[in-house]
């Protein structure tokens, strides 16, 4: 197979791309790759590109680039809201979510959220890895954390919010009872504006939203709750799940 790498660098036939020097010690090292062998690289700009490796050192490397392979194209405008879990599955989340088209990833702090201090180079480095697996032309931006209160201020009008939310409206009941649950997701965004033109998927801890966070998100105008069917899904399942019926509906599955 062909090695598949995301460089921040313009891409053109019969320029020179630089390599740093961890994508040099990746293909010297890992693959076993030398001179004179080929790569694709991509920027997210200027599509999919060829090319021959010129040169490769420490401290990094050159591939001479020959011809555009797959033009840029556009993807799907679709925003994970997730609160932050544990590593294993907040990486798998960042590693699934990528694969399955997510464009940012904006982690978001609720009163539930129970996870160790992010290391938002370390995720980002993860959607570099699973865009370069994955075939895509784009790598998702992975942000700093923000309160959910602050995430829902000054929503812009064009973007709709998908809210999952597993949970009835009686407080005394575990997770809220059967009254008051959202309708399946499918269902439900039968009925939404499909013209919008940007979308957030919302997904909550371990735990779920609390009562009053729940009221809060189901007020907005912008919001469209959902439920991902009848049993309780662990939060990074929640996120694949709702990626994966959110582009089957509404997205490049189609």
């Amino acid at each position: 197979m062909i090695p598949r790498l995301y460089i921040d660098a313009p891409l053109e036939a019969g320029a020179a791309a630089p390599l740093d020097n961890a994508q040099a010690h990746y293909l010297k090292n890992v693959l076993r790759r030398n001179e004179g062998d080929e790569v694709r690289l991509f920027n997210g700009r200027d599509g999919e590109f060829t090319g021959e490796i010129a040169e490769l050192k420490k401290k990094g490397g050159l591939v001479a680039l020959k011809e555009q392979t797959r033009a840029q194209t556009s993807e799907p405008d679709i925003t994970l809201l997730f609160a932050p879990v544990k590593r294993g599955a907040l990486e798998n989340i960042i590693q699934k979510a990528t694969e399955l088209g997510a464009r940012k990833f904006q982690p978001i702090i609720t009163e539930r959220t129970v996870a160790p201090k992010l290391n938002v180079e370390r995720l980002q480095a993860i959607a570099v890895e699973a865009a370069e697996q994955s075939g895509r032309l784009t790598v998702p931006s992975v942000v700093a954390p923000m309160k959910l209160n602050q995430a829902l201020a000054n929503w812009p009008e064009e973007t709709r919010l998908v809210f999952c939310d597993e949970a009835g409206d009686d407080e005394n009941e575990e997770w809220g009872g059967r009254e008051g649950r959202a309708a399946p997701m499918l269902e439900a965004l039968k009925d939404v504006d499909r013209n919008a033109v940007s979308w957030v998927l919302l997904t909550g801890p371990e735990g779920g939203f609390t009562p009053d966070e729940r009221r809060a998100l189901r007020d907005k105008a912008f919001v469209t709750p959902v439920t991902l069917g009848p049993r309780i899904l662990r939060a990074d399942t929640a996120v694949i799940s709702a990626l994966t019926l959110w582009q089957a509906a509404l997205g490049d599955w189609r």
